[in-house]
Parts: C-alpha cells; structure tokens; sequence
C-alpha cells in the first residue's frame, strides 16, 4: 500500500537551467515549513497520466506501453532530495466500457486511507476536441467520492497534442480553444530560454512551469483533502448526484503543456530511464 522512499536520482538527468529552477521552487516550500508533497494524478485510461510522472520524476518509475493496458491498482513513487519529498499516485484509468469506473474510484479511495492528497492532476488528451457528458460524469464522480474541496486542489494538464491543430489553428490558439470547454480562466506557463530546459513545440519549458503551477496549488490557501474513513465510507453519500461542481468553477489553475516526446521517448525507451 505504501511506497519506499528513496533519492531523487532521477533529478540528476534534468537539465541544469531546470534543476536549479526546481530547488529554487522547493526551497521556497520548506521556507513555508512544507517539506512533503502528495500528488495524486487522474483521468481517463490512455491519456498520459503514467508518462506525465516519469518526466516529472525523472525517472521510468512506472510502465508505459502503448500497446497494453495502464496500471490495475493505484501506485506511489516517492523520491527525496535535500530533506524535501515528492509523492506521486499513479491510478487506474476513471472509463470502463464507455461508463464512469466507480470500482476503480474506491479502489483509489482505499489505497489513499490515512494520506493526504495537496494537489489533484487531472490528465485530459487536448486533441479530444469537446468536453461530453461522460467528461462532467467523472468530474462529478471525483468530487462526490473526495469531497468538492479537490477540485479546488486541482490542476489541468492537457497531452498528446502532436496531431495538428482543427480548422489550421495554431498551437497558441487551440490550447485555449480546447480549454474554453473546460475552463474559464488560463494561466499560461512561464517562459524560459530554450537551450536550458526541456522545451515544447511553443517554446516553452514544461517541467519547471508544471512544477511551479503544481506549488501554487499546493499552496492557494485552500487545505489539502485527507482520506480518512469517514471518507471512506462515503459521508457524502446522500448528496451524490444533487450538485454537479463542474471543472470550470473548480479548478483554479491551469496548464497547458504539449509532453508528446516525452510520452514518446518514454515508450521507446522501454526500461530505460529519462
């Protein structure tokens, strides 16, 4: 159930410009006496939530195939460096048989008993070009499993956008196109030089932008979602279903990031590390 804790050695493969950006962001946390994060990563089956964490850690600390299905139960990888430690859960795809996987969602609720989650990614596909019914089915699946409270511990992150944009857009215009039907508000990622970080298709670099979206989450005042049993069992069963908290009220944070070589290399690589 638990994770072993170990160092970070997949820090080391990140470039200079980007280690030095994430110290900087992490040492900020423990001068805020935060010396632990828990991340919990969610979505639907197939759209990068596995790869999204092996770039972030560094590291292929968890399978990614293209050809065979994601993980069947949830996984943490926590890594430690410098007296800071980074948690990660990995979860089973939210969609079974074109329906809302609620087994799946207890299955994530029990492994989480007694942690607590700062900050909730949610992994979405940008070239899934509208938000359907089944998209606001999960959305009101996680908030009656977990509370409404981690939506506002929530961060969107947008992959797979190596398919050319709809209708000769451009990749400035269509992330936003596509996150209009999920958001109202986007918070754009910070722009860095290109020679000193992993860089996107738009020129911007991911990781330290994600990272410092993730520290702003973790961070925004609201307090971080403990799993207990009064969870557990559901104390929230009796309004399951009365009020949808739809993603664009929710989340208050958002970025887009293209991570399609990174999902790539990721698969070629095999078991290979970054």
């Amino acid at each position: 159930m638990g994770s072993i804790l170990r160092e970070w050695v997949g820090f080391q493969q990140f470039p200079a410009a980007t280690q030095s950006k994430l110290v900087e962001l992490f040492g900020k946390l423990k001068e805020k006496g935060v010396s632990a994060l828990t991340i919990l990563v969610m979505g639907k089956g197939g759209v990068g939530k596995s790869s999204t964490i092996n770039s972030l850690i560094g590291e292929r600390v968890v399978n990614v195939n293209a050809f065979s299905s994601e993980v069947s139960r949830p996984v943490m990888v926590s890594r430690t460096r410098a007296g800071f430690t980074l948690n990660i859960v990995d979860t089973p795809g939210l969609v079974e048989g074109g329906y809302v996987n609620y087994q799946a969602l207890e299955l994530i609720k029990r492994f989480l008993l007694n942690k607590t989650i700062d900050v909730l990614l949610y992994v979405d596909r940008m070239d899934a070009y509208r938000v359907d019914d089944l998209d606001k089915q999960i959305i009101s699946a996680i908030s009656d499993s977990f509370g409404k409270e981690i939506l506002r511990k929530s961060l969107l992150v947008l992959t797979h956008a190596q398919l050319c944009p709809p209708d000769d857009l451009s990749y400035d215009v269509f992330p936003a196109r596509r996150s209009e039907a999920v958001l109202k508000t986007i918070r754009a990622g910070s722009r860095m030089r290109a020679r000193d970080f992993k860089i996107l298709p738009n020129g911007k670099a991911w990781i330290p932008s994600l990272v410092k979206e993730i520290i702003g989450v973790a961070t925004n005042g609201n307090k971080s979602i403990v799993v207990d049993k009064k969870l557990l069992e559901g104390s929230e069963s009796n309004d399951r279903g009365k009020v949808f908290i739809p993603l664009i009220l929710g989340v208050q944070w958002l970025l887009v990031k293209w991570i399609q070589r990174a999902i790539r290399d990721d698969i070629a690589k095999g078991g290979k590390a970054f």
